[in-house]
């Protein structure tokens, strides 16, 4: 069986599913790899680091989906390309199943097998494969330093003869993989860093890595039993927009990292609590491309409202293409590992393996 990736649009997506360092793990289980030509290139990554490995290099696009059983991307393949899927194909990558529904139906009724791999469930088998996870780490890590680069003041306390310069203050709103990444880099480079979340059982985490935990008077734990956010009540919004508002009067640099699966982002931080936020501070919202965090969020641009900076990307991960690739890579190959039955030569979609029944599309 072959396992093949295409280019994909790279005005939108610079990683890659396919890292030369992975192509011996594929033909160790017995899996030939095929690329289309280029693939890499624009990661500084020439055709003949893949052929040295054992892949296969085609000239077109078309050529690799004819070829290929297995195909692995980042994000659902173009209209065009989609037709030429036939029957028997199995299509694997973060294909947005709550965005894509109609075009992931009409591949099911093909009888194409289509698994999205951020409906990984969050149990300890899965981690290897933990696509969202690898990724998040990254964008936490990124969104901080981005943030910082932009900031105008220095981040860490300095005492020098002409007076000391207090260390920045730093606000991270959800405390998930992302989130965490945040705080830990955060106090690396000397703020102080505070981070509030739904999960009260994210506080022992927050803490463990020198941050301050903002809790909610009287809050319950609002984590389903996947481990993600869920929706919070209205009296806890009410409650949380009081201690946010109170919090921000003193914070330089927000963090926005909550989001819901499969839903709009939570609205968090509000216009009239911006408003109190002192002049040159900046808030980075890495929720934006599923509306953001903030009131004033709109991605791929810096909001200036009233002194404050707003920041939003569609996808920070193109600003480390190659750590995130060398990541997705991994964990796409370890959920193949798992479906790819090596003495049959063929996948196995075993419906009583809760990895393949989560993340199958049906």
């Amino acid at each position: 069986m072959i396992v093949g990736s295409i280019l994909e649009n790279r005005e939108f997506e610079k990683r890659i599913a396919v890292t030369p360092d992975i192509i011996k793990k594929y033909k160790s289980i017995g899996l030939n790899v095929c690329l289309t030509k280029g693939y890499g290139f624009h990661l500084g990554i020439d055709d003949q680091e893949f052929l040295k490995e054992g892949a296969e290099i085609l000239d077109n696009d078309n050529e690799v989906i004819a070829k290929s059983n297995l195909i692995v991307q980042l994000n659902l393949l173009d209209e065009g390309v989609l037709k030429n899927l036939n029957q028997g194909k199995t299509l694997i990558g973060v294909l947005d199943p709550y965005l894509n529904e109609k075009k992931l139906k009409n591949l099911v009724a093909k009888k194409i097998n289509c698994f999205s791999l951020e409906l990984l469930p969050r149990i300890t088998r899965a981690q290897a494969m933990d696509i969202l996870s690898s990724q998040a780490n990254l964008a936490g890590y990124k969104a901080v330093v981005d943030s910082f680069a932009y900031f105008k003041k220095a981040i860490p306390m300095m005492m020098t003869a002409a007076g000391t310069i207090s260390a920045a203050k730093v606000l991270v709103v959800g405390a998930g993989v992302a989130g965490l990444q945040a705080i830990a880099t955060a106090k690396r480079m000397g703020a102080i860093v505070y981070a509030t979340d739904v999960r009260t059982a994210s506080k022992e985490q927050v803490e463990s890595l020198g941050g301050k935990f903002l809790s909610v008077e009287g809050a319950e734990n609002l984590e389903t039993s996947g481990g993600y956010a869920k929706e919070t009540s209205e009296d806890f919004k009410l409650k949380q927009e009081e201690l946010l508002k109170k919090t921000l009067e003193k914070i330089d640099i927000v963090i926005c990292t909550a989001l819901i699966p499969g839903k709009k982002a939570p609205l968090i931080i509000k216009k009239d609590m911006i408003d109190e936020m002192p002049k040159g501070s900046i808030i980075y919202d890495l929720a934006a491309s599923q509306g953001g965090n903030a009131e004033f969020t709109k991605v791929d641009e810096i909001v200036n409202h009233n002194g404050v900076f707003i920041m939003g990307e569609k996808n920070i991960l193109n600003k480390l293409p190659i750590s995130s690739s060398g990541l997705y890579a991994k964990n796409v190959f370890n959920f193949i590992n798992n479906l790819y039955d090596k003495d049959k030569k063929n996948i196995n979609i075993n419906s009583g393996d809760e990895i393949i029944e989560k993340t199958l599309i049906k």
